[in-house]
């Protein structure tokens, strides 16, 4: 791969969010306009802008180098990130954007009535932010060192700053139009250089023999239940508490508005996934070679230039190594936002130099971390987090919405339970299947039992600390669940 093609690409796709971010700087004056872009973003924005966020690493690259490794079994990952978003649509996302909080935490304290309910939330939005943003930064430094021979770091570094000035900038309504634009350029990168292969595939042989998609080990009989439950479980209530999904809803103008733009939302990431999945097979067909090199997650950098000579495959590459990094660009702000709203509200008094201060710290925090350790697979790490959250945030959201019985106690109780249990099962797991091997199933994909543990533990800590029901609870949760007057949505579209 000439490695011109990727400086030009990776340093395109920055200057163009730059000038996005900075247009963006132009409009955004007020606390409100940082914090939650003025509640004014329409439907299709906001859903672009979500989209940006939302297909980080994992689903760029990572889906389909899981599908190059695993086969059909590795389908369950678009299956489970789409699906996550019907479940935002059917339980979330209207009573959270009429709660009229700023950030999840703003949403615990109001509905609990309880300061250190707040603390807890907070502190678990800013370890899942920056534990999300880590396989970001890995990402980067893979595409960096696989498209231009440059030294990893210089990957995970550049995403950093880019991120951190941006999001310091303009805050949310800025990152709005750059998210956006990050997204309508990643479906672009994928979708064109799929059917540009698929239509001259025919002129080019396997290099390689071809490694079968479908098995006939991975048919039903072989399949592995609990894995695949626990795997659907952290995927579709995980996405219940993704700190800079959560926040976007809270830029919409209502509760409707909320709901139009998750159906959006869900319509774009069929659409999306279907071209990760495409590359993955055609991965299996044509670079079988790269599961067994350890470069799966480099896959669609790989294959155009593989396939494709000449000048279109140099134009081809340079497409999806954009949309790379257009993909940790737009995750690390939204991350970076999200964390900026809560770091900034709850120690720097709010303010939009706060948020500038918290901005910068939650862009370089996790790079230390990136440049410290070493990357594991990019959709699985990032599938772990989804258990984390699952098994903390979640709970507390949805039992907060639609159960009058949630009580401080009770939830502070559930978030430890599910924040020890899922953290113990993620960073000890190796050294307890070391000894037993018949528990490693259950720690690598904790969700099926931790979940339910923390939900538990959070319903039966409430029903013992009924007086612990904070007095406006009746109040608070009308307000959630009463829909706004259809003659007040002047900003839909």
């Amino acid at each position: 791969m000439n490695p011109a093609i990727g400086y030009v690409a990776i340093a395109a796709v920055a200057v163009a969010s730059a000038l996005i971010g900075f247009y963006g700087l132009r409009v955004s004056r007020t606390t409100s306009d940082f914090y939650v872009a003025s509640r004014t973003v329409r439907p299709w924005w906001n859903a672009s802008a979500i989209g940006g966020e939302y297909l980080s690493a994992a689903s760029f690259l990572g889906i389909a180098g899981l599908i190059l490794l695993t086969g059909s079994s590795a389908l369950w990952f678009p299956i489970g990130y789409t699906a996550g978003y019907l479940m935002l649509l059917l339980f979330v996302a209207a009573p959270l954007r009429r709660s009229g909080a700023y950030t999840i935490p703003d949403f615990t304290e109001a509905r609990l009535d309880s300061l250190w309910a707040r603390r807890v939330t907070s502190t678990l939005v800013i370890v899942i932010g920056w534990f999300y943003i880590v396989p970001q930064l890995q990402g980067a430094a893979l595409t960096v060192r696989i498209t231009t021979g440059l030294p990893s770091w210089v990957g995970s570094l550049a995403v950093a700053v880019i991120v951190a000035v941006v999001v310091a900038a303009g805050g949310m309504r800025s990152i709005t139009f750059v998210q956006a634009f990050q997204f309508w350029l990643k479906l672009t990168a994928l979708a064109i250089p799929v059917v540009a292969i698929l239509l001259l595939v025919g002129d080019v042989r396997p290099a390689l023999p071809p490694v079968e998609a479908f098995p006939p080990s991975a048919g039903p009989g072989d399949l592995e239940v609990y894995r695949t439950v626990s795997l659907m479980v952290a995927l579709l209530l995980g996405t219940l508490g993704l700190p800079h999904v959560l926040v976007r809803f809270y830029t919409n103008p209502d509760g409707v508005a909320a709901r139009r733009t998750t159906v959006i939302v869900l319509v774009l990431l069929s659409v999306f996934y279907l071209f990760p999945t495409a590359f993955g097979f055609l991965g299996r067909a044509f670079a079988p070679d790269l599961a067994q090199s350890g470069d799966a997650d480099a896959l669609i950098l790989l294959l155009p230039d593989r396939l494709i000579a000449g000048p279109l495959g140099d134009v081809l590459t340079a497409l999806v190594i954009a949309g790379a990094f257009a993909a940790f660009l737009s995750t690390s702000s939204g991350l970076v936002v999200s964390l900026a709203g809560v770091i900034s509200q709850d120690l720097l008094g709010g303010s939009v130099r706060g948020f500038r201060i918290a901005a910068v710290l939650s862009s370089f925090v996790p790079l230390v971390v990136a440049l410290a350790t070493e990357p594991a697979g990019l959709a699985g790490s990032v599938g772990l987090v989804f258990a984390f959250t699952a098994s903390t945030l979640c709970p507390v959201l949805l039992l907060g919405i639609w159960w009058r019985g949630l009580t401080a106690r009770g939830a502070i109780a559930g978030m430890l339970t599910g924040a020890v249990l899922s953290g113990v099962a993620i960073l000890g797991g190796g050294l307890v299947t070391a000894g037993l091997p018949a528990l490693r199933p259950f720690l690598e994909q904790p969700a099926a039992w931790t979940v339910p543990i923390a939900v538990v533990v959070t319903v039966v800590v409430s029903l013992g600390d009924r007086r612990g029901i904070p007095r406006g609870t009746d109040r608070f949760l009308t307000r959630l669940h009463v829909p706004e007057p259809t003659a007040a949505h002047p900003h839909e579209g």
